[in-house]
Parts: C-alpha cells; structure tokens; sequence
C-alpha cells in the first residue's frame, strides 16, 4: 500500500472515528447522568399526598368554640373528593359534609414547591368564598406536619394539620389551635376518612 492510499483512507475514516468518539462520548454522559437520577428510595416529597386521590366518606367533629374552654363538639359526614392536578404536584380535594349543627362545603388547594421541598395546604369555604393564609409542611415517616398563623377572635393563633394514621383505606386529619405560640395545642377539627 503506497502512501497516498493510506492517507486517503485514513482521510475517508476521520469522520467515522469523530463520529464513534462523538457517541462513546454521549454514552459516557447518558450513564453518568443515570446514576445521578434519584432512585425511587431517594424521595423528595412530592408524591407525598398521593394516597388522597379518590372518594371519601368523611367523618369531622369540630369544636364548636375553640379557645374558649367549651367542650361543645359538632359532627358531620359526607364526602371528600381529591383529584391530582400538576402530574401529582398539586392536588385539589372537595369536602362535602353536613351534620345538626349545619353543612360545611370547602376546597383545598395543595402545591408542591420543588425549591423548599414542602407542601403549601390553602382552604376556601364556600360560605366566604375567601381562600385563607396557606398551611407549609410536609411528612415525616408518614406524619404530615403543617403550620401558620390565623387571625382567630381578634388575636392571632398558630394553627397546626396533622395527617396520619394513613393506609391504604383510612387517613385522619386533626387541626388545632395554640394560643400561647406552640406550647400547647387545642384540638379543634378531627377527620376520619375512609375510601368509597
């Protein structure tokens, strides 16, 4: 083989060769960045409400004063309905109950906020039709803890959710009020949720 055919062939080859680099090179990376990929242990909590979505029969009692040192409890039942939105990083639920004391109809709002890494929980009646200051938290070995701070009988109040005792069938949901900035917490709302 004489010089100028092996020039010529190894000039006919360059692309090839640029090309297979160019690809060992992306396959390099395609795997590298696999590994980065968080794995299904590895959870940022964004699917943390997802054992919600569906139908409920809802059973609330509610304290029909808080903070005043009554204990006049209310109960109700119905419905709650919660459908994912967002690809499950947002979810609305529809609460539909009635009881003696009266009915109570509301919407929840929950989004997911990647930056924090916590749950943002806003509530509407449709008495008022007002959506109230946001709860923030998130769950910790399957309790949701969620806080803020509400204007209540002309002072404000810390306001605590507590989601648990979650299966596959049954969740409950307590909220209470503190008046003495968390030292202490009354329990005020107490829902009992059970799949249809």
């Amino acid at each position: 083989m004489n010089k100028n055919t092996l020039a010529r062939r190894l000039l006919l080859q360059a692309p090839l060769m640029t090309l297979l680099a160019l690809f060992a090179m992306h396959a390099e990376a395609a795997a590298q960045e696999k590994l980065a990929e968080p794995s299904l242990l590895q959870r940022d909590g964004s699917r943390d409400f997802d054992f919600e979505f569906g139908e409920w029969t809802a059973h609330i009692s509610r304290l029909q004063s808080p903070l005043s040192g009554a204990d006049d409890w209310a109960e109700y039942e119905g419905t709650s309905v919660v459908r994912k939105v967002w690809n499950g990083r947002a979810n609305l639920g529809e609460l539909d109950v009635a009881g003696p004391a009266g009915s109570i109809r509301g919407l929840s709002l929950r989004t997911w906020n990647p930056e924090t890494r916590q749950w943002y929980i806003s509530w509407a009646n449709s008495r008022s039709g007002k959506v109230g200051r946001p709860m923030v938290g998130g769950f910790t070995n399957g309790i949701g803890e969620f806080y803020n701070q509400e204007m209540f009988d002309g002072r404000y109040v810390f306001v605590r959710f507590i989601f648990s005792d979650i299966t596959e069938n049954t969740f409950r949901l307590e909220q209470a009020f503190s008046a003495d900035g968390g030292k202490t917490w009354e329990p005020n709302w107490i829902a009992r949720f059970r799949k249809r």
